[in-house]
């Protein structure tokens, strides 16, 4: 059953001469506990894609579903507030706050939720115990690896339990055995936690570990 839904999406920046088109009359269905991964080229409009499907930016045409939600239903507070209790995201750098520790990053969006103090610790205690960071938990970004530093981030985009995992070349920043190392525990996070997830990644060997494989090429999305 499909969970993720996208019909005729369209999307594109104000430039000096007009729109710059990205993506163009876009179809997607996701099943519900996929693991998809799109590639293409860098520049052609990933990031911008889990953008859009994450409520991170607007599009201008067509529609989005995830679940029976339709994105371009909700105002701008619903929006966010969908976005922080139904979507984690993991980006290429990971956009830890540098003066908090790695368990207080893992808290933010329950914090932002107005989750009470002894459930936020809890549960960003056991999910760092879990991404194998159980002895840094009070350890700050700047104290931590790279993939030290990815692991919180896919902690903290566990918090809330979401439905959907949206992520941006999340080993982009990565050697290679690190990036493999963190892409098996995405792996493993969404088989634990039933997740719908879509990776979008320039590393056709970790995508070939996917469920099914899309490039995406002037503004649409085809088999790989």
């Amino acid at each position: 059953m499909s969970f993720v839904t996208v019909s005729g999406l369209d999307k594109g920046y104000q430039v000096a001469r007009g729109v710059l088109p990205v993506l163009r009359g876009l179809d997607l269905s996701v099943d519900k506990g996929e693991m998809l991964a799109i590639v293409g080229a860098s520049g052609v409009g990933k990031s911008t894609l889990l953008h859009v499907l994450g409520g991170l930016d607007r599009y201008d045409a067509g529609t989005i579903r995830l679940g029976d939600v339709d994105l371009g239903g909700l105002d701008a507070d619903a929006l966010v507030a969908f976005r922080n209790r139904a979507v984690g995201f993991v980006f290429q750098f990971h956009h830890l706050l540098p003066e908090f520790t790695a368990q207080e990053n893992a808290e933010m969006p329950m914090r932002i939720a107005g989750l009470g103090a002894v459930e936020r610790r809890a549960r960003a205690e056991t999910l760092l115990r879990r991404v194998g960071l159980g002895d840094r938990l009070t350890h700050r970004p700047g104290m931590l690896s790279g993939g030290e530093q990815q692991r919180v981030a896919v902690a903290r985009a566990l918090a809330m339990h979401p439905s959907v995992l949206l992520a941006d070349e999340p080993t982009g920043d990565l050697d290679e055995h690190t990036a493999s190392e963190l892409h098996g525990l995405l792996r493993e996070m969404h088989r634990e936690r039933g997740l719908t997830s879509i990776i979008a990644t320039h590393n056709l060997r970790l995508a070939g570990a996917c469920d099914r494989v899309l490039r995406l090429e002037e503004g649409r999305l085809a088999a790989a």
